[in-house]
């Protein structure tokens, strides 16, 4: 479908050019655009992140180490989605504090993906499982599978804040059960999570504010399972998040300046 005011076609799709005497009709360039902002629309991308991308990702201008620090995650992640699917591994997880820029980046990465033709989809990891919980039954032992198996067979899934939900077998069994399969069949799957990991240098002690006496940090293999950090850490690549102030509120510079 095109742009009903598009300018170059006036709505038809196609455009004409002559050489030589010959006519010949192209498809205009606002049919793809079209699609692709269908196919964003399909993905579920939440309103705040529809226009995410590495051009609107604005870097911290009161540190410069940790712009460069940020700006260096910005480059990976832009990598992987330029160099899909010619990638070491079919996925990517995004592993730090909140406030940090790793939705943004996440979506920014499926955006570029989907502009390429490839389809996608969004998932915030509490709402989905609420979704695949919400159409169990329990006297059939059966469940509503519409959100289940587009988190399983989408060719790319972004599943954002994996972990903001207590440890339940059955969350733990559905968390391992996506991850596995969508590892075991190489789908591109891109994870942003809030949970330390300490094979990633994420701190899994604080102090309290009582006596400061030592907190311990739910870890990311405690929330979703042995089984399924090991298959996403096997089909990822893995990105450390600089603990930056938060991204929604910090002083930003230029994109450009990167």
């Amino acid at each position: 479908m095109a742009r009903a005011d598009c300018k170059q076609c006036g709505g038809t799709g196609w455009t004409v050019s002559e050489k030589d005497g010959v006519s010949a009709a192209d498809r205009c360039s606002c049919v793809a655009e079209v699609q692709v902002e269908e196919a964003e629309a399909r993905a579920g991308i939440p309103a705040n992140y529809r226009q995410a991308s590495f051009e609107t990702f604005l870097l911290p201008i009161d540190n410069p180490v940790l712009q460069r620090a940020l700006a260096d995650v910005m480059l990976a992640v832009s990598a992987f989605a330029r160099t899909y699917p010619k990638t070491t591994k079919p996925g990517l997880l995004l592993v730090g504090p909140p406030g940090t820029g790793k939705t943004h980046l996440a979506v920014a990465a499926l955006r570029s993906l989907m502009s390429r033709g490839h389809e996608g989809i969004f998932f915030d990891y509490q709402n989905l499982l609420e979704r695949i919980r919400s159409g169990y039954s329990e006297a059939l032992g059966t469940a509503n599978r519409e959100a289940y198996r587009n988190a399983l067979e989408t060719e790319m899934l972004l599943l954002d804040d994996l972990g903001s939900h207590r440890v339940t077998d059955w969350v733990e069994d559905t968390v391992t059960a996506i991850v596995t399969y969508r590892c075991n069949h190489l789908k591109p799957t891109i994870v942003t999570t809030n949970l330390p990991d300490p094979d990633m240098g994420g701190g899994t002690v604080e102090k309290s504010g009582v006596g400061n006496a030592p907190r311990y940090k739910t870890t990311l293999e405690e929330r979703i399972g042995e089984r399924a950090r090991s298959r996403l850490f096997e089909m990822c690549k893995v990105i450390r998040m600089p603990n930056v102030n938060d991204y929604r509120i910090r002083p930003h510079a230029a994109r450009v300046n990167a």
